[in-house]
């Protein structure tokens, strides 16, 4: 038996149900839509307590992440049919974008265990299989208008780069790697992730391996703001996809950059900031912990 949850707002059950016929299934499907109380936590549960042989999640970036806050740790496999706007796990692990064909992935053998990627703030825990952090990638979210989002895709990130750039600003940090002491640092913006590349083949987190058993951290500072568009000017068009600091993340003057890789990360900042973990804005927050769950999810690719 296969569980299919979907998000309603962005696929229909019937173009879902065309779709996995022409790829061939013959199982029989339990449909558990997403809501707007529900974004898909609720749904997940429902679906394991059937004991599905697979789980197939249509939907965005937030229907996939809480569809693997409730899978991490179990071994029910999770097939993924991106209908997002940016669709970053799928783009990060090469499944189609094509319902059709992210549907014949879903239903074939090729497996990939990853990790999960948690984030904790006042005693909540938030599963990310992507990216999470504050600054400039947390307030492209938040800028973002969602009607040009919805016509525009991937380019309407773009166009909220700008207000990210003018309300974005130097937080102080107290950072802590795998229980060291902590170590206070200037940032503008602090990205924490389990893959690499986000909206518009932007690739922020190079080394980033989705199953490596490790966090990679990148704090990006800029003494202005002309620094930071100075930054964005050097970034290199590399076969239609946007690569920044491919080659020497340290390269630009005016732009500070420190990477880290680690299981464990702790960071307070001295005034709030808004937080996001894959596309989905967590509100302001002072203080969280990150921390890696290893080969926690199935994923068929």
């Amino acid at each position: 038996m296969i569980a299919a949850i979907w998000n309603p707002a962005k696929v229909e059950r019937d173009e879902l149900a065309d779709a996995l016929r022409a790829a061939g299934c013959d199982a029989p499907v339990e449909w558990l839509p997403t809501s707007e109380t529900d974004p898909g936590q609720l749904a997940t549960a429902a679906a394991l307590a059937g004991g599905p042989e697979l789980v197939l999640v249509a939907g965005g970036d937030g229907t996939v992440r809480a569809a693997i806050e409730v899978l991490a740790g179990t071994s029910v496999p999770l097939g993924i049919v991106p209908r997002g706007t940016g669709n970053l796990l799928a783009r990060n692990l090469s499944i189609p974008l094509d319902t059709e064909g992210a549907c014949r992935v879903a239903l074939g053998e090729g497996e990939r265990r990853i990790d999960t990627g948690w984030a904790e703030i006042a005693g909540q825990r938030h599963a990310f299989a992507v990216i999470a952090g504050f600054g400039i990638d947390s307030r492209m979210i938040v800028e973002t208008d969602d009607d040009l989002k919805s016509s525009a895709g991937w380019l309407a990130y773009l166009a909220a780069l700008g207000r990210a750039l003018s309300t974005a600003d130097v937080v102080g940090v107290e950072l802590a790697v795998d229980g060291e002491p902590g170590t206070p640092i200037e940032a503008h913006t602090i990205l924490v992730g389990n893959c690499g590349t986000v909206q518009g083949g932007l690739t922020l987190l190079p080394d980033a391996v989705p199953d490596d058993g490790v966090l990679d951290l990148m704090a990006l500072s800029a003494d202005t703001l002309p620094g930071w568009i100075e930054t964005l000017k050097t970034a290199v068009w590399d076969n239609g996809v946007l690569r920044w600091f491919q080659e020497d993340p340290d390269a630009v003057a005016g732009a500070n950059t420190s990477h880290l890789r680690g299981t464990r990360f702790t960071l307070t900042t001295d005034k709030p900031v808004t937080f996001e973990v894959d596309g989905d804005e967590l509100g302001d927050i002072t203080a969280v912990t990150f921390e890696i769950q290893p080969a926690a999810v199935t994923v068929r690719v």
